[in-house]
């Protein structure tokens, strides 16, 4: 059932976002942190610097939000020419986003063990998406596994 939760998040905010691409996002900020927790098993270390990272893209979107509303609000709109400009410049915001939100996903794949990433590797191969690629942490008390 928290597989199927997390690929349903993955379609709906793959669907919500203005991306080209086919990425395999997790969705910090978006999804909740409990299920990425529980899906990937992660430990307190891990849960900590999520939450800190969540922390981290809500606090840059909320700036680029505030940069949203100065244009709407002081950017002329009467012609189209303006129009046009105006979109331009919310494409950017909205890129800008994006490119936030992928930073802290592969922040948060960056703390995950080989077996958090290949759990990963294969929802996204089930939800045909493209993975981001990050080196797995090797921690302590991670068991190495052995070559197949």
């Amino acid at each position: 059932m928290i597989k199927n939760q997390f690929i349903s998040l993955v379609f709906v905010f793959i669907s919500a976002a203005t991306m080209a691409q086919a990425d395999c996002v997790l969705g910090v900020g978006l999804t909740e942190d409990g299920t990425l927790i529980e899906v990937f098993q992660m430990n307190e270390i891990q849960q900590e610097k999520l939450a800190n990272f969540g922390a981290e893209l809500k606090y840059r979107n909320e700036l680029l939000n505030d940069q949203l509303e100065n244009v709407m609000k002081r950017h002329p709109q009467s012609n189209a020419t303006e129009l046009r400009q105006l979109a331009d410049k919310y494409r950017g915001v909205m890129d800008s986003m994006a490119v936030i939100q992928t930073m802290i996903d592969k922040k948060v794949l960056a703390l995950f063990n080989e077996k958090q990433y290949e759990l990963y590797l294969s929802l996204c191969k089930e939800a045909s998406r493209s993975p981001f690629i990050v080196v797995p942490a090797v921690y302590n008390d991670s068991v190495p596994i052995k070559n197949r």
